[in-house]
């Protein structure tokens, strides 16, 4: 069967192919309502395909954009690739998505298949701003590349970050309100770069301890990021005699994997243990219990990603473009329910003595 063209839908359709283009594209030229319809009519009575490599070439764009992510199995990965596609899609983008599994080479591999695909954009959420794959190449060819969810000196240091430390300190400062005479973190590693969503997580927390005059020697403790590799860990923390009051998880993920390690234990949250993350994944909502978690502008962080790689050379100025964070209070903490970013004792309605650690 011969291929249908642009010409048959025009001639179908009674008009030119110019206004099939102008249909089809969306653009650069109004379309009537009624003519529109007719070619819309025709380009589903023919089965109508554009050649999308023959426009592109046309117009030496692809209209296609890259996005690399550590693993997209993961539910604040996977949030965040969604929130991008949708807001490529606002723009008229396809969104390529490739998951580097934390592994420099086979981000670097995706990096250059993207380019080799000449897409019009690449948005990394990369492990390591300063891996070898990410260094120079985006002054090589002239793609436009934004890092998201992470910070960096390299890359012309055009980032779209959200406020990890400032995030951190607010919700480890709800948990000392209630009593707490230590706070843990888990999740955090010294090993990590300082550019690092959880260093600055991990930052926040020594911050929010420092100012209550609290030691963080001992307190740090290092996790997988996944749940299932956390609960692990989380068990062996827990199992210990002289286990922490309240924990603050540097994801929502471990933080999941610990409310796990508690249950198996029998450690009641929040009657014998305080607990609080970071992401707020959906399942935070119905996690058991509820968990208290920090938010961030995941939308807004897409959309600004997408403009900053769409918008030309003039609004990719070096620099990190910071989203506020904000704390949401659900029971894990040991605040009631239904309470949403009310501290403890903030109108006297309820107290809080310190959770026992026997």
């Amino acid at each position: 069967m011969a291929r249908v063209t642009r010409d048959d839908v025009a001639r179908v359709a009674g008009t030119s192919t110019a206004v099939v283009s102008y249909v089809i594209n969306n653009g650069p030229r109004p379309v009537a309502p009624a003519t529109r319809a007719r070619v819309l009519a025709a380009v589903e009575e023919l089965g109508y395909r554009p050649n999308r490599v023959a426009q592109a070439m046309a117009r030496r764009r692809t209209d296609l954009l890259g996005m690399v992510v550590p693993d997209a199995r993961q539910p604040f990965f996977a949030g965040l690739a969604h929130a991008v596609e949708q807001a490529a899609a606002e723009h008229g983008r396809l969104l390529l998505i490739g998951n580097s599994d934390y592994a420099d080479e086979r981000e670097a591999h995706y990096i250059r298949a993207f380019l080799g695909m000449q897409v019009d954009g690449l948005i990394l959420v990369t492990q390591d701003p300063a891996a070898p794959g990410l260094t120079g190449f985006d002054s090589a060819d002239g793609t436009p590349v934004v890092l998201l969810h992470h910070r960096s000196e390299s890359v012309g240091g055009v980032a779209v970050v959200a406020d990890d430390e400032g995030g951190a300190r607010e919700v480890v400062r709800h948990l000392l309100g209630h009593g707490h005479a230590e706070v843990h973190c888990f999740g955090g590693t010294l090993a990590l770069s300082p550019l690092d969503p959880v260093s600055g997580r991990t930052a926040g927390w020594a911050a929010a301890l420092a100012e209550a005059g609290l030691a963080t020697a001992g307190r740090l403790v290092p996790a997988p990021f996944d749940r299932v590799r956390a609960h692990a860990e989380a068990l062996a923390l827990l199992g210990r005699p002289d286990r922490p009051s309240a924990v603050f998880c540097a994801t929502d993920d471990q933080a999941i994997g610990l409310l796990r390690a508690a249950d198996d234990l029998g450690i009641r949250v929040p009657e014998d243990l305080a607990v609080a993350g970071f992401d707020d994944i959906a399942e935070a909502v119905i996690a058991g219990p509820a968990l208290t978690t920090v938010t961030t502008a995941q939308d807004e962080m897409a959309r600004a990603a997408l403009e900053l790689v769409l918008g030309g050379p003039e609004h990719r100025s070096a620099g990190a473009r910071t989203f506020p964070a904000r704390l949401v209070v659900r029971r894990s903490c040991g605040c009631p329910a239904d309470r949403p970013g009310r501290p403890p004792g903030a109108d006297g309605q309820f107290s809080w003595k310190p959770a026992s650690t026997g």
